[in-house]
């Protein structure tokens, strides 16, 4: 039985332009100009195909060594690292962290082959798309997407939230990690961005409770002609900032990609520098965020930034404040959040009882109270106010005896039309 020979797609190529020649169906001038070869290698090829037969074709240098091949002891020391420190990480990461911290320069696809041939990764098929891509906006503020990602990044078996925004024209990104995610950390990201970019045109969201609510909208909402807002709603009217809810997930996908590379970047990395808490992986977001900015970022299809500026008159803590309504007590307190406060003043135009009050609570928990776009003076109380117990009657003072009226007194009289009135001198 014969040897089986492997061969590539360009020495097919080669064999079968070969035999032609031999067959004289082309001349060897033609053979060379079809793959792309000066007329004397052809000529090589073809004397070595009629000494060796279709192995004469196989390029020269298979089976040796490459010149341009790694030493084999930095091959060992990234392998060995991988496996002690790094194991698990996708090849892309461990080149870069390699290069980082142990000065070993590799290419991905150079330790992705050394990987996959030692045992420690293996490939993975992609899924096939079926959903129509959604062309970029075109310029760089126009769109914002925001998410949150739930997933034990610390490694303690606890869920906690990672909220990323992504702008949708460049793949700019800024995240944060919290516990969960809730309307106070949404404000909080979405400040650290205006402080940075400006004032985006749109935020592109799902429809969780933060951002979005199905309640019937208020007199006052009513009266205005908006939509029913939750305070994360609120705030973003405030700011101009139009919000645009997803149907699914897939609609948001760039948000959700991110997603998935800090769930395999990021998890690493907290493990690796051993991170316990979110003030520090907060600190770490910091670095890779920038990082991959300069290494994903894209020039927007338009140049223009459509990021507003902040308004010169705009306080951002009070604009970033969330909005409650409370109703005063009869003796002029009011409840928020399990806490009794007391309005002292102005002592000239205080407001009613029985009315209602703005409560607005900073991003730094301060509080701030208004009535009718007027600020309010309120004291914080230790605890409840006793109520007010209404007033008994006393039973010990006796009742004033009435005097009846006298004999010839006018009630005493028979009623007629005709009697005389009586006026008094």
């Amino acid at each position: 039985m014969g040897e089986t020979l492997r061969m590539s797609g360009p020495e097919r190529e080669r064999l079968d332009a070969m035999k032609r020649v031999e067959r004289s169906e082309i001349s060897l001038s033609a053979a060379s100009l079809q793959l792309g070869l000066s007329y004397r290698q052809a000529k090589r090829i073809l004397s070595r195909f009629r000494v060796e037969g279709d192995a004469g074709v196989l390029h020269r240098s298979r089976g040796r060594p490459s010149n341009r091949r790694f030493p084999a002891e930095i091959r060992d020391r990234a392998l060995e690292v991988y496996r002690d420190q790094l194991t698990g990480f996708g090849p892309t990461l461990a080149s870069e962290l390699l290069a980082e911290r142990w000065d070993v320069h590799v290419g991905q696809e150079t330790l992705r082959r050394w990987l996959i041939a030692d045992g420690q990764w293996r490939t993975r098929r992609r899924t096939q798309r079926h959903r129509r891509r959604r062309a970029r906006k075109s310029h760089f503020g126009e769109m914002i997407q925001l998410d949150g990602s739930y997933h034990d990044w610390l490694g303690r078996g606890e869920l906690d939230c990672l909220l990323g925004m992504i702008d949708d024209a460049t793949n700019r990104r800024m995240t944060r990690m919290s516990s969960e995610e809730t309307t106070a950390d949404g404000l909080e990201l979405l400040l650290a961005w205006v402080r940075r970019y400006g004032i985006p045109q749109s935020l592109y969201v799902d429809r969780k409770s933060v951002y979005w609510t199905d309640r019937a909208p208020t007199i006052k909402e009513s009266l205005a002609g908006t939509d029913p807002a939750t305070a994360f709603g609120r705030v973003c009217q405030r700011l101009g900032i139009r919000i645009i809810f997803a149907n699914s997930p897939q609609a948001k996908g760039r948000i959700e990609r991110c997603h998935a590379v800090y769930q395999d970047r990021l998890v690493k990395l907290i493990g690796l520098d051993g991170l316990k808490d979110h003030n520090q992986v907060n600190l770490l977001l910091e670095s890779l965020d920038e990082k991959l900015n300069q290494k994903f970022s894209l020039p927007a299809a338009d140049g223009a930034d459509v990021h507003r500026p902040i308004p010169s008159d705009l306080d951002l803590s009070d604009a970033f404040a969330q909005e409650y309504t409370r109703v005063i007590n009869n003796d002029w307190t009011f409840r928020f959040e399990n806490r009794w406060f007391q309005i002292t003043g102005p002592k000239r135009s205080l407001p009613p009882a029985k009315g209602r009050v703005q409560v607005l609570r900073r991003l730094d928990r301060s509080l701030y109270v208004l009535y009718r776009g007027q600020p309010v003076q309120f004291d914080e109380l230790e605890e409840r106010p006793p109520k007010q117990q209404p007033r008994k009657p006393d039973t010990a003072s006796k009742p004033k005896s009435r005097k009846p009226p006298a004999i010839d007194h006018p009630w005493r009289r028979p009623f007629s039309r005709n009697a005389p009135s009586f006026t008094r001198n």
